[in-house]
């Protein structure tokens, strides 16, 4: 039963569960161990909860474990005098094998003396969240749940600025989506392949499960001289960032610039609270991009399948210069015939690398056929696409590999970029026929 309190560990919150009927202790997170005195929940072992939280021999007057109800939170607040604290309370019953067991997630709102209002504010923000929960769950996509979860979450707490930072593959930071209020200057295009060292020390942090928190943005400038330049650039005096994880693995992290200062420490926990759903977010989103990447990538050349063709087309400008090479490798069904179709996939993968050789480094190649190969090139003049053509047969001649090439260059595609395709299939066959008619193959073989 242990791991399942495990998503409790780490939030500011305080949280305890006890047996409802029993009133015996079974966990406490590190937040209320430490609110308790106590450093390990081995000290609770035999007590019951009315022993460790109010001092007192019997269960408490203001016990509500008889109105708690599965599936439902009771929320209150109370003073505890053996602890000093006002708390605000939620309360909620769960049954887990065979017993009924109380969780109580509590927030100290000690530090405040305006208490009333804290709980109405809480209260409010707390509304605007379960709001942001819903809508971003009824969005179209990840991306746009995300996007929607972050401007909710800026709105709630009141902070001019909030964002998604998640590792690249050189092990820099890339931010990957911001929300910013009225009158903010957008950062994000500026915050891409951020140095690892610019936040090395906050990972550091993450790596404790600690958060970080910067009351004041001086406090950084002799301890990270390179990060308080970029957070000063952007207006930044404080900032409240969280750890985003996957599988344990810390992968980014996401936070809030310029919140109110008295309630820094109020928007940590709200995003610890909304981190987990940030993450299954991410995860989400990165999901649906691999499926959309395999529907798109054809998978024994791994270049793009018809369908990405298609969308990639949808996409060319019109006043722009635009070449197109068909390629149709000749002989294939011969060799499938004769040698097996493990021999023919050889043949494709070759035909591809020629392709690859003189086409795609810069520009996009697709497979569209069983013996088809395209290559789109954009803004490119007519000289370097003839050039690049005459590579491409020197690379085949090279490579043994035999394919009927067909291509047409327009300065724009005004007239649509379907009759530039056309036009170099058509020159494809043209290049087919006359191969075997020199060869002296039989083209249906």
């Amino acid at each position: 039963m242990e791991h399942i309190w495990e998503f409790f560990e780490n939030m500011n919150e305080l949280v305890y569960v006890a047996d409802a009927d029993t009133y015996e202790f079974i966990y406490m997170n590190k937040k209320a161990l430490s609110i308790c005195g106590l450093t390990s929940l081995e000290q609770t072992k035999g007590k019951k909860c009315y022993e460790v939280l109010q001092n007192a021999s019997t269960p408490c007057e203001i016990c509500n474990n008889r109105e708690l109800v599965p599936g439902q939170f009771k929320e209150w607040r109370y003073y505890n005098p053996i602890y000093n604290r006002h708390i605000l309370v939620k309360d909620t019953m769960i049954e887990m094998e065979g017993r009924r067991l109380r969780i109580e997630l509590s927030i100290d709102i000690s530090a405040d003396t305006k208490q009333n209002e804290v709980i109405r504010d809480y209260q409010n923000r707390e509304a605007l969240i379960n709001e942001a929960l819903r809508t971003a769950m009824q969005a179209s996509d990840p991306d746009a749940s995300l996007k929607i979860a972050i401007e909710y979450l800026g709105k709630a707490l009141g902070g001019e600025r909030v964002y998604i930072f998640e590792k690249n593959a050189e092990g820099n930071d890339d931010n990957t989506y911001e929300w910013v209020a009225s009158g903010v200057t957008p950062e994000k295009d500026n915050l891409q392949n951020v140095p690892a060292e610019v936040c090395e020390g906050w990972y550091r942090s993450f790596a404790e499960d600690r958060c970080v928190v910067i009351k004041d943005v001086e406090d950084v400038r002799t301890k990270n001289q390179l990060q308080y330049e970029i957070l000063k650039r952007q207006n930044i005096f404080s900032v409240t960032v969280v750890p985003l994880y996957e599988d344990g693995r810390v992968i980014g992290f996401y936070g809030v610039d310029n919140p109110p200062a008295e309630s820094l420490h109020y928007t940590s926990n709200m995003l610890q609270i909304m981190g987990h759903f940030i993450e299954s977010l991410l995860k989400m989103r990165n999901l649906v991009r691999n499926l959309q990447k395999m529907s798109h990538l054809d998978q024994l050349t791994q270049i793009g399948n018809r369908y990405a063709m298609v969308e990639y087309m949808e996409n060319i400008r019109s006043d722009e210069s635009v070449g197109i090479v068909y390629g149709d490798i000749t002989g294939l069904k011969r060799v499938n015939d004769a040698q097996g179709h493990a021999a023919g996939d050889r043949l494709i993968q070759s035909s591809c690398e020629c392709m690859k050789e003189a086409f795609g480094e810069d520009y996009e190649l697709f497979r569209i056929g069983g013996d088809e190969l395209l290559a789109i090139c954009t803004g490119i003049s007519e000289a370097d696409f003839q050039q690049r053509i005459a590579n491409l047969k020197k690379i085949m001649s090279q490579s043994s590999v035999n394919m009927a090439v067909g291509a047409d260059w327009q300065n724009d595609s005004l007239a649509g970029i379907n009759v530039v395709l056309a036009a170099a299939e058509a020159r494809m066959y043209e290049d087919k026929s006359a191969y075997y008619r020199t060869s002296g193959i039989d083209r249906r073989r």
